[in-house]
């Protein structure tokens, strides 16, 4: 299992295709190649101490060394963003929830990435004629 390391692809990943699956979020982005699928773990601080984000990520990687032979493809980075109800979910249903958020960024039934925000040039302008900042 290869890993991101760089922060300019967990970037890019997130620009990409997104799925929710249960206690996590996937984002996925096809690199066109065919090396082997790398997979990237985000664990906030938001969801606990350093102990409770290290034991979500050790579990997040078991799942995933099981998971991703099955679901996933060549050429492709995933993003795994956890939420605090990895820790609680039980290991069975987490794999599946890996797959199942996998198969969807694959099938087409996902949310597409946000909008870029448009520049001041590009927004209407106030009803006093002033454009805005």
């Amino acid at each position: 299992m290869d890993r991101l390391v760089k922060r300019k692809d967990f970037l890019a990943a997130a620009s990409a295709l997104r799925a929710n699956s249960g206690p996590l979020l996937l984002q996925g982005r096809d690199r066109a190649d065919q090396a082997p699928a790398r997979i990237g773990l985000t664990v906030t601080k938001k969801h606990g101490n350093a102990v409770e984000r290290n034991r979500i990520r050790r579990r997040l990687r078991a799942a995933v060394r099981d998971a991703l032979p099955r679901a996933g493809q060549d050429g492709f980075d995933y993003v795994i963003v956890a939420r605090r109800a990895a820790l609680g979910t039980p290991f069975s249903a987490l794999i599946h929830d890996i797959e199942r958020g996998i198969a969807r960024l694959h099938s087409g039934s996902r949310r597409p990435p946000k909008p870029a925000r448009a520049d001041a040039a590009q927004r209407p302008p106030r009803a006093d004629g002033e454009p805005l900042p």
